[in-house]
């Protein structure tokens, strides 16, 4: 049985606020690691632009879409988290949180691998995983808003937007813009890393669906009707 619990000081906004602080940190801190590639690449797509090359490279202009897309939602990710409301009901005890942190994080660890030669077949299907996954994260967050969470937490019970689809849109993300990152580098490490985030996020939403279930009792009839993270299949 899952422990569950809210108390005065969790309750509060300040509280909500400190917690989310570390969150906000590393995302701004990917911003600002985001924008020099951005800019280089923008400069890049001048100098196209301004010699008699008619066509941009596929991979420039997708490399370019990727960036502007993660730029937008890490962006969208400083706000929600600053604004986001306080937990009406959250998981208690060590294991809950583990998962939670691992299922979030532990995909990072794909890109300290050193990167392989990819052919340009592999890497344009590499970018398109990413800005695919990336602008459902958008479309999720956006539809989330004030009630987004990284611990299993109950906020609100959101069903619009890709939530009509499935339970877990940005789960379904991350593992989509994981899976492109994972090309990038092709070898048996990412892959694992791959396999365990997958491992850790099942955990998660599991937790995750215990108390929204426990917080609102008509997310039972939201479940009967919708797929965790595939529409129509799963």
């Amino acid at each position: 049985m899952i422990k569950v619990g809210v108390t005065p000081m969790r309750g509060s906004k300040l509280y909500d606020l400190l917690t989310a602080a570390p969150l906000i940190a590393w995302y701004l801190l990917g911003l600002w690691r985001l924008l020099p590639g951005l800019a280089n690449q923008a400069a890049l797509v001048k100098l196209f632009l301004q010699t008699d090359y008619s066509v941009l490279p596929a991979t420039l202009v997708l490399s370019v879409m990727s960036k502007v897309c993660t730029l937008i939602f890490f962006t969208l990710l400083v706000t929600m988290f600053a604004a986001r409301r306080v937990p009406l009901r959250y998981a208690s005890g060590f294991y809950p949180r583990f998962v939670a942190m691992a299922g979030t994080f532990l995909g990072i660890g794909i890109v300290m691998l050193p990167p392989r030669e990819l052919s340009s077949a592999i890497h344009l299907t590499s970018l398109l995983s990413t800005i695919a996954g990336t602008i459902l994260a958008i479309w999720t967050v956006i539809a989330l808003a004030r009630s987004i969470s990284i611990l299993p937490e109950a906020r609100a019970m959101v069903t619009s937007g890709p939530y009509t689809l499935v339970r877990h849109p940005l789960y379904l993300a991350e593992l989509i813009v994981l899976s492109g990152v994972a090309l990038q580098y092709s070898q048996p490490w990412a892959f694992l890393l791959l396999g365990a985030h997958c491992f850790f996020q099942f955990e998660r939403l599991r937790y995750e669906e215990r108390i929204l279930l426990q917080t609102f009792p008509e997310y039972e009839s939201y479940m009967a009707h919708t797929a965790r993270l595939l529409p129509y299949l799963y």
